[in-house]
């Protein structure tokens, strides 16, 4: 393959130029976002002395007046697994039970799961906590609408705050003790947000890899976003928020799939402030599934770029909020992080880099594909110490990945048909890891000899084979013909695509 048509080579220049500009924009945000982070643990006040944390007094004479009236939310949707688990940990809060209110928004609709948890609700509210199961007719709005019909109840009428737990989350008794005198103290602050610790990191090589996305994402971007604009998304579980900053935002609003960056983006416009506490910790569950992580990231990637088409202008007008923070959303939280991070890892390193091998007269300088993508790399690792050894495999991964984010980022910017999917992400909780047990406990049993079948067409996906075909003809022609080696980076992605292709990463569950 000599030469390829003259437009063909014209349009590979522009998208290399194109693509090292945007990775220019990552790497400065990147190299930004850790020179804050190091000033931030060095010298930057601690959350408690901003914002004059106090811990809330018992009144021996006046019992819990000095409480506010909390509620709790718990979202549910076919949660067989996990029910119990967030119920069991909203009960064991160390909060006054005549000042708390828990709601079980269930959604469920499986009549089985929904008697489950209602019996569960029960069992509670006979110790006598203040617990209600709520159900609606349908699943307007999803999430966002369950959380919103939960707040138009009479009964939680008289609460000041709301904390919000999803099905597979469990807060530490002390939680709401810990958190909401940083909303009492601060009259400005609308959300006190935990961080997310996860129970089965160690399950699988994909949740490893999940875990040190994530751990980047809060010990990074969340710490650096509440310390200098008192901004951050909120993660749409483990926050506290002032019931009267949702109201005054619009209430919650079901027209993306992300509710709570929404939330988060206009309460900021009107004012509110955040504050990120990354030593509150709750625990929850990672997807282990790799259908569950694709439908997981699909929502993340393209609600964020489908909310940035709705709300940038929106943001451009404001007028109570400074410039300097609007440059901030836009720019870094929106543009950067949202949009061009996913394009850039897989329009450069899946597509423009292998175009490259075929087109010699097109080169990508050293910088570009070494230099750059090796800081941002090593920057974005360092959330999870622990991991490092993973950081090249977790490379490919990424890559993988970049190519459902990017495709999801496109829906999301020109709204296409799956612009508002929204597909629960699966959760097994203990159940899977029991099985497992009891087979092994039992595996003289003739009856658990017995194998469980897979289908094996439910576990193939047809892009990521594309890709690993593609990418395995560019490797071998650079083998043959190529002076830069990039066969090899070329064919360990093949083989990651592969991999993933037919669907051998994350837990396996038998149909």
């Amino acid at each position: 393959m000599a030469q390829l048509l003259p437009d063909s080579f014209q349009s590979l220049q522009v998208s290399r130029e194109d693509i090292a500009a945007m990775s220019l924009m990552l790497f400065m945000e990147r190299v930004y976002m850790g020179i804050v982070i190091v000033l931030v643990k060095l010298f930057w006040p601690k959350p408690e002395k901003r914002y004059n944390w106090k811990p809330i007094e018992d009144d021996v004479e006046f019992g819990s007046s000095n409480f506010p009236h909390v509620l709790i939310q718990i979202p549910m949707f076919n949660e067989r697994e996990v029910y119990k688990v967030s119920i069991g940990a909203a009960c064991g809060l160390a909060w006054p039970a005549d000042r708390l209110v828990i709601q079980v928004l269930d959604d469920s609709t499986d009549p089985v799961i929904k008697q489950m948890v209602e019996l569960e609700c029960q069992r509670w509210a006979s110790k006598g906590l203040n617990i209600t199961y709520q159900i609606r007719e349908n699943r307007v709005g999803y999430k966002a609408g369950a959380l919103k019909e939960g707040l138009k109840r009479s009964y939680v009428k008289h609460c000041e705050f709301v904390a919000i737990f999803d099905a597979d989350f469990q807060p530490q008794p002390d939680y709401l003790r810990r958190a909401i005198p940083y909303l009492i103290q601060n009259p400005d602050l609308a959300l006190v947000q935990g961080r997310w610790r996860f129970v089965n990191a160690n399950e699988c090589l994909l949740t490893r890899m999940q875990e040190m996305s994530l751990d980047y994402h809060f010990t990074v971007e969340q710490e650096v976003g509440s310390a200098t604009h008192a901004f951050f998304g909120f993660n749409g579980t483990a926050g506290v928020w002032r019931i009267a900053a949702i109201n005054e935002a619009g209430g919650w609003k079901d027209r993306t799939t992300v509710e709570d960056m929404d939330l988060a983006v206009r309460s900021s416009l009107r004012g509110w402030k955040f504050v990120y506490l990354g030593d509150l910790q709750v625990k929850s569950e990672l997807p282990s599934t790799f259908n569950a992580f694709r439908f997981q990231q699909h929502r993340w990637s393209c609600g964020p770029a489908n909310l940035f088409r709705k709300m940038v202008m929106e943001i451009v007008r404001n007028k109570k909020v400074r410039f300097w923070k609007k440059v901030y959303v836009i720019y870094s939280f929106f543009f950067v992080r949202k949009i061009i991070a996913h394009m850039v890892t897989f329009i450069f390193y899946c597509v423009v880099l292998p175009l490259t091998i075929l087109v010699p007269e097109v080169k990508v300088p050293i910088w570009g594909a070494v230099y750059i993508p090796s800081v941002i790399t090593i920057l974005n690792s360092v959330g999870t110490p622990r991991s490092i050894h993973l950081l090249f495999y977790w490379i490919l991964f990424e890559n993988v990945m970049s190519l459902h984010r990017t495709k999801a980022t496109l829906i999301g910017l020109f709204e296409a048909g799956r612009v508002n999917e929204w597909i629960v992400t699966e959760k097994l909780g203990d159940s899977f890891k029991n099985k497992k047990e009891d087979a092994a406990k039992n595996k003289n049993n003739i009856k658990a000899i017995k194998k469980p079948r897979f289908k094996f067409t439910d576990r193939m996906h047809k892009l990521e084979l594309f890709f690993a075909v593609f990418l395995f003809v560019c490797g071998c022609y650079d083998f043959v013909h190529g002076k830069n080696n990039y066969f090899i980076y070329l064919w360990l992605q093949t083989i990651t695509f592969t991999i993933c292709g037919f669907g051998y990463i994350g837990t396996i569950v038998p149909s």
